[in-house]
């Protein structure tokens, strides 16, 4: 089986374990893949070297993530594309999305043996459109924010659903998540906590200037579109990694994608649990 291993190289400890998650694969007859940037931090002969992350996720099986929730969602872009399962050990403050914590890595083991279910998640399709027809497209794991730019003035922004106008708010900026990203951003601004395994599409405004304006859920198959009615600078940014400057002529189209996030799954837990769980530590 090949697996290749993705550690935060900006954590110590992230390269640490590597190490440990390394060696207790390949003692199980795993084959180890990691990009050139482990050749700076990671001195290990039986790991092979592969060039870009695109090479790493076409050649391994799955993919192992050593970092916070920030490693998880980098990674899991290149992850949905390949059809390549993915699954996180967690060196990060809450950790939502990671499977496993440092003192569980024997655990994963089990990636050789079978004995782990797998679950799909739903993840959004987010593209930029300009006034000539030409367009950009992004791959939304957790959220796609459209925001204020640096000036402290709220934007006027207008919303469509299958291309008829439905809805006009003036706020700080509007968050369209994924049921995995209910946990992040989107629980901060006052949305509801879903369940990742849902399938829908989660529209919160950012400080909205009303009394009214909430939290709206979408089906999964709903075409959502956004134009910025503001002359300010708005922003769009992708899973808190990508920043893209929106021009007023933009339309912000968000939907559905046609790939799915694999997650390995190796523990039985009930997901609100651990929910209230993380969010104790939060506090």
């Amino acid at each position: 089986m090949n697996i290749a291993l993705i550690p935060n190289y900006d954590k110590v400890e992230a390269i640490t374990c590597s190490l440990e998650i390394a060696d207790i694969l390949i003692s199980q007859g795993a084959c180890v893949f990691m990009t050139e940037k482990a050749r700076d931090y990671i001195s290990h002969r039986a790991i092979t070297i592969l060039r870009t992350d695109n090479e790493l996720f076409a050649q391994c099986d799955c993919a192992v993530t050593v970092g916070g929730d920030g490693t998880i969602i980098h990674s899991a872009r290149h992850a949905a594309v390949s059809g390549k399962p993915i699954i996180g050990v967690n060196l990060g403050h809450l950790g939502y999305v990671a499977e496993l914590e440092p003192s569980e890595i024997s655990q994963l083991k089990r990636l050789l043996t079978g004995n782990y279910d797998t679950k799909e998640r739903m993840i959004l399709d987010v593209s930029v459109i300009h006034e000539d027809g030409s367009s950009e497209s992004y791959l939304a794991i957790n959220d796609a924010v459209i925001s204020r730019g640096a000036l402290s003035c709220i934007i006027d922004l207008d919303v469509s659903v299958e291309g008829e106008s439905i809805c006009s708010y003036r706020a700080d900026g509007l968050l369209f998540s994924t049921p995995t990203g209910s946990t992040a951003y989107a629980l901060s601004a006052g949305g509801p906590v879903i369940d990742p395994c849902m399938r829908l599409i989660e529209l919160t405004p950012v400080c909205p200037h009303s009394l009214t304006a909430r939290t709206v859920i979408f089906p999964e198959d709903t075409v959502l579109s956004v134009r910025c009615k503001s002359h300010d600078t708005a922003y769009l940014t992708v899973d808190g990694q990508v920043s893209v400057e929106l021009q007023r002529s933009d339309l912000v189209r968000v939907s559905r994608s046609e790939h799915t996030l694999l997650m390995n799954i190796m523990k039985d837990k009930n997901f609100y649990k651990i929910a209230g769980e993380k969010l104790k530590e939060g506090d």
